[in-house]
């Protein structure tokens, strides 16, 4: 916080120099004159207040937050005896035949958040906020010395200036009114005007959208029609000229089966033209759908790699997939990206002599695309040729080209598909040193639709709390869907402010997570907002953003504040504490052995905790990532995954590396596994504790280390307890 002025309230000459001082402030900090006029009137009011009712009090001015828009913070303090009907007051409900009151309900309406804190006998306090203009200049530290100095020299005025200073306002306000008077009129008449025009263009616009519908719809018989046409013989050909060539009625001659092979090639190349052509028509028209799963990219490239292998004729060529580890899980279309990366593998195939062909996969820069490339040691492309490349039936002119000529759709199919899914493709290439193809892939696919008016309200849970997430990343939306997913908490996901502004009149939420700066928008002023309507004051409401900025968000009334990326612990125990809806007690047991999932059940009292069950480690990873429990009892020895490997994937996965794990084993650990548990924040229970009747104390203690004492409190006995 940056302190600009403070002032006493002691006479009421100070009352009218405070109002001054405010006004100054306000036009040095890029304050308009309206924005003026309103803060200087607010501060008037309470300052009044002050020295009438509570016998003096000081006024204090400064600017709060690091970054833009920064905050005018306005601080009145008095040593009265309180206000004795305050929230009389703030409901509009108290009547004074002195005027007691009008002054606090008038200031909170000028103002973008208005606090007041009042005590019998303690005084009142009253905090005033309001936004700077977004291209106001960045106050810092070094510029408030310039500022003070210059509010010196603005030495206050008299009462008379005072008053002619508001006969001016009001003058301006006066002609502003006017002003909006004449252009609402005006604009009235020119919306008379327009919509006449608008009705007679309706008219011209659904005669010519019938006659586009009708050219749409032949045009959709057309591709079925010659879907049907073509492939059934084309399906026939081949058939018939399998069975001629496996020699199913008598063996052929020579130049029998030669022919046969040439009818049998000309008939794969004409399916596979349209089979190009017809997927390049539906996405043309739109008919493509795209249909996302989660999927790993180790087994799309397992699958591409049995899939082309037997295109790999010419020994002289290696067909590489390197091993994509740091990939994380795709939610995308996979068949039409391994359809992008067929076209990029056969198209490299063809036209590489000798050497390698490299599929590879990495992370782009901003983390939130895969980009696959397919790099060869063929024969290259000109430069001049490389825009030309995917154009639809465009081909390049060489020695190769003749041998393996092709339909010249693969590579604008493999385009238009990486459009589809939200990516692009692009080319390095240079003759005789071989060519790299690669296709820039979101991991999540998004839709993006533009808001509509009428906006479908999810189906609620009358058994979870709607929580309203405002969020422009559908990566942070599935964020935190997935975090809430098994909680008492339901998702209400916005992608803009008008979105969020619609919810808030449909549906109620319990509390508000808010990023603030969005896609083409900042939600700063969202927040007073949200702490000012009477309807949504009471609401919790937690900011998670990208910026450090926690004062500047606290002063404009947000509940909590996190930076991005924000963690499931943090994010559950504020939804809890806000909201008062304590979660579920959960906790996994996974173990192969089913006397000791039946023992370690015993351990906590039941109900009101779920204990849930997995048998092998495989099944715990699923339970642990669909169940969010808030502990996890891990046996060590395990067939097939065993529990240090259990154990190091929960701490890989941002989902479950936050949940607590005691290890529960029989097996006497040495030095280097106890080192491990250690670096993994693992507890440690022998199971021959649960045979002498101390395993009950043992867990709580290690429950209370973790923070979790809650889950086997003092006084609530469990069953191995009594």
């Amino acid at each position: 916080m940056l302190s600009i002025l403070n002032a006493e309230i002691r006479y009421e000459q100070d009352v009218v120099s405070a109002r001054q001082r405010a006004r100054h402030i306000a036009a040095l900090l890029g304050f308009d004159a309206q924005q003026q006029t309103r803060i200087a009137t607010a501060v008037s009011e309470i300052a009044r207040n002050a020295f009438q009712y509570g016998g003096g009090g000081r006024v204090e001015f400064s600017v709060e937050g690091r970054t833009r828009p920064q905050i005018f913070t306005i601080r009145i303090t008095d040593r009265g005896s309180g206000i004795r009907d305050l929230d009389a007051i703030l409901n509009g409900e108290y009547t004074s035949e002195t005027g007691m009151g009008l002054g606090i309900v008038g200031a909170r309406r000028l103002m973008d958040r208005f606090e007041i804190q009042s005590s019998q006998g303690g005084g009142t306090c009253v905090s005033m906020h309001k936004l700077l203009a977004r291209k106001a200049r960045l106050l810092t530290a070094e510029l408030v010395p310039d500022l003070t100095a210059e509010l010196i020299r603005q030495s206050p005025s008299g009462l008379m200036e005072v008053v002619r200073q508001q006969n001016t306002d009001l003058l301006r306000t006066l002609d502003e009114l006017r002003e909006r008077q004449e252009e609402l009129a005006r604009l009235n008449r020119e919306l008379e005007d327009t919509n006449r025009g608008v009705v007679a263009l309706y008219a011209e616009l659904d005669e010519r959208a019938d006659h586009l519908r009708r050219a749409d719809e032949v045009k959709t018989r057309f591709l079925s029609n010659m879907s049907h046409e073509f492939r059934t013989p084309l399906n026939s050909i081949l058939a018939l000229t399998r069975l001629l060539l496996d020699r199913a009625d008598g063996e052929l001659g020579a130049e029998q089966e030669r022919q046969i092979y040439f009818v049998r090639k000309s008939a794969e190349n004409l399916s596979e033209l349209v089979n190009d052509l017809l997927d390049l028509a539906k996405v043309e028209a739109g008919k493509l759908v795209v249909r996302p799963v989660e999927f790993e990219a180790r087994n799309l490239f397992g699958a591409l790699r049995g899939m082309l292998r037997p295109l790999l004729l010419n020994t002289s060529v290696n067909l590489v997939f390197e091993e994509p580890d740091e990939i994380p899980l795709l939610c995308t279309d996979e068949g039409k990206v391994s359809q992008i990366l067929r076209n990029f593998i056969s198209n490299a195939l063809k036209f590489t002599e000798q050497g390698e062909v490299r599929v590879s996969a990495r992370l782009s820069d901003d983390r939130r695309k895969v980009v696959f490339s397919v790099a060869d040691t063929g024969i290259g492309i000109a430069a001049e040729h490389q825009s030309i490349i995917f154009q639809e039936f465009a081909q390049i002119e060489n020695s190769l080209q003749r041998k393996v000529r092709g339909t010249g759709l693969g590579l604008p199919l493999s385009k238009k598909l990486a459009e589809l899914l939200g990516g692009s493709v692009s080319v390095a290439s240079q003759p005789g040193l071989g060519s790299t193809f690669s296709a820039d892939i979101p991991l999540v696919y998004a839709m993006f639709q533009p808001f509509s008016e009428v906006m479908l309200v999810p189906e609620l849970d009358q058994a979870r709390l709607p929580v309203l997430v405002v969020e422009d990343e559908i990566e942070q939306r599935l964020l935190y869907e997935k975090y809430l997913r098994g909680t008492g908490f339901q998702v209400l996901p916005a992608r803009n402010l008008r979105e969020a502004r619609a919810l808030l009149e449909t549906v109620r939420p319990a509390a508000v997570i808010l990023d603030i700066f969005l896609t083409g928008e900042d939600a700063w002023d969202m927040l007073p907002y949200l702490k000012t309507a009477p309807e949504t004051s009471d609401i919790p409401v937690l900011v998670v953003t990208t910026v450090d900025d926690r004062q500047k968000a606290m002063s404009l009334g947000a509940d909590a504040f996190a930076q991005k990326p924000v963690v499931r612990r943090w994010l559950l125990d504020n939804l809890q504490a806000l909201t008062g809806r304590s979660a579920p007690r959960k906790i996994l047991v996974i173990d192969d052995e089913e006397v000791s999932r039946y023992l370690l059940r015993q351990l906590f009292p039941c109900p009101p905790d779920q204990v849930i069950e997995a048998s092998n480690g495989g099944e715990g990873l699923r339970f642990a990532r669909d169940e969010q429990p808030q502990l996890i009892l891990l046996d060590l020895l395990m067939p097939e995954l065993g529990g240090f490997e259990v154990l190091e994937r929960l701490r890989a996965d941002p989902l479950t590396s936050e949940i607590p794990v005691v290890v529960s084993t029989s097996k006497s650990l040495d030095g280097e596994e106890l080192e491990r548990l250690e670096r993994f924040s693992a507890g440690l229970l022998l199971k021959n504790r649960l045979t002498d009747g101390s395993g009950v104390r043992e867990l709580r203690r290690i429950c209370r280390g973790m923070g979790l004492g809650h889950l086997l409190p003092e006084q609530e006995a469990s069953p191995a307890e009594r």
